[in-house]
């Protein structure tokens, strides 16, 4: 059981392709759309709201990615042709440095 889930919403073309991917028994129904969710740990979870500062996540412990981060989630749903993916996925959307001044702690430059 996963501690909390990435909503990601279908359009057409999106359902088409998790079709041909053999995974259609994933496609649910979130809020009236069509949708999958990508489970994911509590330390996932965790680095996602640090990265994407103001995630939020509903009653279910689920969240919806910003356009960008769920474009290259998708991606990488469709090139491993699994929702099993967090653990790679992880790596490109959490940027731990992000935000952080090039000459940080322990460079001795300031």
């Amino acid at each position: 059981m996963a501690d909390a889930y990435i909503n990601v919403f279908l359009n057409d073309e999106r359902i088409q392709k998790l079709q041909e991917m053999g995974l259609a028994d994933r496609i649910g129904e979130i809020d009236g759309k069509k949708a999958i969710q990508v489970e994911m740990t509590k330390k996932d979870q965790k680095k996602l709201v640090k990265g994407y500062p103001g995630l939020t996540f509903d009653a279910a412990q689920a969240c919806v990615l910003p356009e960008q981060a769920e474009e290259l989630l998708w991606k990488i749903i469709t090139e491993t042709k699994s929702l099993d993916v967090m653990k790679f996925a992880i790596t490109k959307l959490y940027n731990p440095l992000a935000g952080r001044d090039v000459f940080g702690r322990g460079t001795g430059s300031r």
